[in-house]
Parts: C-alpha cells; sequence; structure tokens
C-alpha cells in the first residue's frame, strides 16, 4: 500500500548575511553549500527580492514539492530565513520525512558556513558517493574512525591527513550521528550517512581554492572511502 501523504519541514534560522546575499546563495549559488539545482524544472511562484522567494514543481497525481524562503534583515548585516519544505512523500513516508528533515538541518548549516566564510567566492562541486558496503548500520562510526575525528566534538580543531587526499586543517564545523562537517581555509567537506536512510554513505566536496579539480577530487576521495569500507 502506497504511503502517500503531505509533507511539511519548517526551519528558522539566523544566517550571518544579508538578505541579498542569502537570497544571491539560494538562487544561484547553491552548488557552493548544497548541490547544482539549475536542471530541476522549478517554477518561481512568488519572487519579490530579497524577502520571498517560492519554487515549485508539480507532478502527475496532485504531486508536488516546494520550497519557500522568507527573509529578514537583522542588525549587523544578518538576516532571519524562515524555510518551508512542503510536497507529498509516496513511499516510506516516515523514512523519507526524518531524512529530509535532518538534511535541512545540515544544509542549512552549511549554507551558514557558506556565507561567513567564502560567500562570493567560485566554486568547484564534487559530489562522491561511498559503495554498497557503506549502508552498514555503523557506516559513519567507520568513516569518523577512519578521518581521525571520531572524538571531535563540533567547533573542534581540525588536523588530519587523509590517505589519498592529503591534510586538512581548520574546524570540525558539524558532527552528529549523521553527518559530518569538516571546514579548511579552502574548502568544506560534507559528509552525509543516508545509510541511515536506506542509501549509501555520499560525500560533497565544495572547493573554493580557485584550483579544484572535480576529476581528481572525485578519484582521491572514492579511493579513501573504498578503503574505509573495504
Amino acid at each position: 500500500m502506497t504511503d502517500k501523504r503531505e509533507f511539511e519541514i519548517v526551519y528558522d534560522i539566523e544566517l550571518p548575511g544579508t538578505p541579498e546575499r542569502v537570497w544571491e546563495a539560494v538562487t544561484s549559488g547553491a552548488p557552493a553549500w548544497m548541490f547544482p539545482t539549475d536542471q530541476w524544472p522549478a517554477v518561481r511562484t512568488a519572487e519579490e527580492f530579497p524577502s520571498h522567494l517560492v519554487s515549485r514543481m508539480d507532478g502527475p497525481d496532485g504531486w508536488f514539492n516546494q520550497l519557500e524562503h522568507v527573509l529578514e534583515p537583522l542588525n549587523g548585516g544578518r538576516a532571519k530565513l524562515h524555510y518551508v519544505h512542503s510536497g507529498i512523500f509516496a513511499d516510506n513516508w516516515d523514512e523519507q520525512y526524518d531524512g529530509a528533515s535532518k538534511h535541512t538541518e545540515f544544509y542549512l548549516h552549511t549554507l551558514g558556513q557558506y556565507l561567513a566564510h567564502f560567500d562570493g567566492k567560485p566554486v568547484v562541486f564534487t559530489d562522491i558517493q561511498g559503495p554498497e558496503a557503506s549502508q552498514a548500520p555503523d557506516a559513519v562510526e567507520r568513516l569518523k574512525k577512519a578521518l581521525g575525528v571520531d572524538t571531535a566534538a563540533q567547533g573542534g580543531a581540525l588536523d588530519v591527513t587523509v590517505d589519498g587526499v592529503g591534510r586538512l586543517a581548520g574546524e570540525v564545523d558539524f558532527a552528529n550521528q549523521n553527518f559530518l562537517g569538516l571546514r579548511t581555509a579552502d574548502a568544506m567537506y560534507r559528509f552525509f550517512g543516508r545509510n541511515a536512510f536506506g542509501a549509501v554513505v555520499g560525500m560533497t566536496v565544495h572547493d573554493f581554492s580557485g584550483s579544484g579539480d572535480p576529476g581528481a577530487t572525485a578519484k582521491a576521495w572514492s579511493g579513501f572511502l573504498a578503503k574505509v569500507y573495504a
């Protein structure tokens, strides 16, 4: 039986950027903190720069997926974002909702990291998927141990040498049982424990160094993940 129901995920967050800069990041800068969205056939049903943006996709049988951003200026060049993701999940409603909600928290945190440290810099985006073995229940624990950050708390210092990748020095900017964020002077590394939601562990690299090579990045990190889950 198909479990087809509407959902709504709501977050309110303060961001280190003006509404204009957040708007830019959300509309054209998504590869810098999330993933490329320019291939999505979304329609902007509300577009009031820089305060209100609604993007929506509609499909058969009443299916829809909608993202709403409401932005208000705050003192000190900051902005308040009221974010609403709504739509319909057709299967495994509870698992999909849990996964989408937890991903949203991580993505919005990463948006704040981008605005604080890399706003406006050109980015090279790379997406890497772990092997099938990374669907194991302990996949995230194994990854953190291999990275040398298994005892690191969010906000802690980062200085590790990753096999096949090189030295990463900076900060563990996000860490919980499902997700890990590492930030260096010129890149953000996002690790997604999608094993908790029926998929493999994934990661993205957002390289602001000006010399990023997505092919070399994918090869290096794929090799590392293969060893972690061998």
